[in-house]
């Protein structure tokens, strides 16, 4: 462990994503293994989205009869 290791930023780990983390320090396949991982968080919350407003028709159809 060297004098001044705690001022080099640490690299996620591989398929976690930190938001505004600095991208230069990234090699190519590592930018595009943050890709995928992005576009998996994105499915990932767009099918909450979906849920959520299933759950919401759902509960609207109950409550306005």
């Amino acid at each position: 462990m060297g004098l001044f290791d705690e001022d080099v930023p640490k690299k996620s780990a591989p398929g976690t994503v930190a938001v505004g983390e600095d991208l230069s320090r990234l090699s190519e396949a590592e930018l595009e293994e943050r890709i995928e991982a992005l576009r998996a968080e994105i499915n990932r919350t767009q099918k909450e989205l979906e849920q959520r407003g299933t759950i919401r028709d759902a509960a609207n159809s109950i409550f306005q009869k």
